[in-house]
């Protein structure tokens, strides 16, 4: 069968890839596109378009980009009518995927979503698009069943990918001495988007000289040149280790993070941490009026309560987050960061939701064929 997957970021790049794994598992026959990146590519099928193309983040930016996002809109419309899939599959990234998810099901096919849209965080109108565009909805996050069903939207709750993306995962031994490095890490992840990365890094990697007795490392995405962001960091101290986050995680101390996955990761390693963020004047105005939770780091919102600090915009100061770091590196905080991050881990569940999304959708679109 014929599966056209579409992601649009680095987070959806590798649960994609894991959902490609258990896809082939069960269908060794299925012939995949995709629009993804590095990771899918490693697992098979044939590449249409790399995340990276497409990579806008915040309101601002999507409108200065509008028509080269048409463009790729059209180019995708096209690609799946002339490649005749016999389904579609759209992984997070809503702004673009709603977009398809309307019109796959007006051409008749059957659409599948995978990590739903965050629409209980700033847009429930969505959900009414939903309802009527998504055939299949797969969701991730605990507390999101309750939500979707109030709105009457039917759903699968699978289980978070990022256990199944950990669980896989085998730290590389000796790790930083293969590296030189002699003191613990305060890891740096600024990111995905270039427009992320140049708004967090500069202040974060600033920290350095403040803290001698630790080594800064920053998680560089795959395809971001190390030297411009090393350029960002201003900094020969500070490291830059390309595409190898995990490896990072597995060794750090404390960790700093912009606002995303990146969270979950960073508590599924048992790493304390600080969440920043921050995006155009004009979009975090807009975002202000529209959000319609209290938190930004998914931890907190899992949690329903602040474990993990949050600098978001003008609290984003080189001060605020050099007093939070301070007090993460020993103490209280640190001690009550690893309960709350027990309480966590119990809430996403056990290994398998990439196994079990793949289960349920080859069935479906095994079924749907046949009928």
């Amino acid at each position: 069968m014929r599966y056209y997957l579409v992601a649009g970021e680095a987070s959806g790049d590798l649960h994609g890839s894991n959902l490609m794994k258990e896809i082939i598992a069960r269908d060794p026959q299925a012939d995949i596109r995709f629009w993804g990146g590095d990771l899918m590519q490693a697992v098979g099928g044939t590449l249409v378009s790399h995340y990276k193309e497409r990579a806008f983040m915040g309101l601002w930016e999507v409108i200065k980009n509008l028509r080269t996002i048409a463009g790729f809109l059209q180019q995708a419309k096209q690609d799946i009518i002339q490649w005749k899939a016999d389904a579609i599959i759209l992984i997070d990234n809503p702004g673009f995927n709603m977009r398809l998810a309307k019109f796959g099901k007006e051409a008749g096919y059957p659409i599948h979503y995978y990590i739903a849209p965050k629409v209980w965080a700033w847009n429930t109108k969505r959900v009414v698009k939903i309802k009527k565009y998504v055939d299949y909805l797969y969701c991730i996050l605990p507390f999101e069943p309750d939500f979707f069903s109030k709105h009457g939207v039917k759903i699968d709750y699978v289980g978070n990918p990022i256990v199944d993306a950990i669980s896989q995962f085998k730290p590389e031994a000796n790790w930083k001495e293969n590296r030189s490095i002699t003191k613990p890490i305060v890891a740096i992840l600024p990111g995905s988007r270039r427009y992320e990365i140049e708004n967090t890094l500069p202040i974060l990697a600033s920290l350095q000289p403040d803290f001698p007795d630790h080594t800064f490392v920053v998680a560089g995405a795959t395809g971001f040149d190390p030297l411009w962001l090393q350029g960002l960091a201003a900094n020969e101290e500070v490291k830059i280790c390309i595409n190898d986050t995990y490896n990072i995680l597995a060794n750090a101390q404390v960790g700093m993070i912009a606002s995303g996955t990146a969270t979950l990761e960073t508590a599924a390693f048992n790493v304390p941490q600080l969440v920043c963020y921050r995006v155009a004047a004009f979009t975090y105005f807009i975002g202000k009026k529209l959000m319609k939770v209290p938190w930004a780091s998914l931890v907190n919102l899992i949690l329903w309560r602040e474990l993990v600090p949050e600098f978001i915009q003008d609290d984003f100061t080189r001060e605020n987050v050099k007093k939070e770091l301070a007090a993460l590196l020993q103490g209280p905080k640190r001690d009550q960061m690893f309960e709350g991050y027990q309480e966590l881990n119990e809430r996403l569940g056990p290994v398998g939701a990439s196994a079990k999304t793949a289960e349920l959708m080859v069935g479906r679109i095994k079924n749907l064929r046949s009928s």
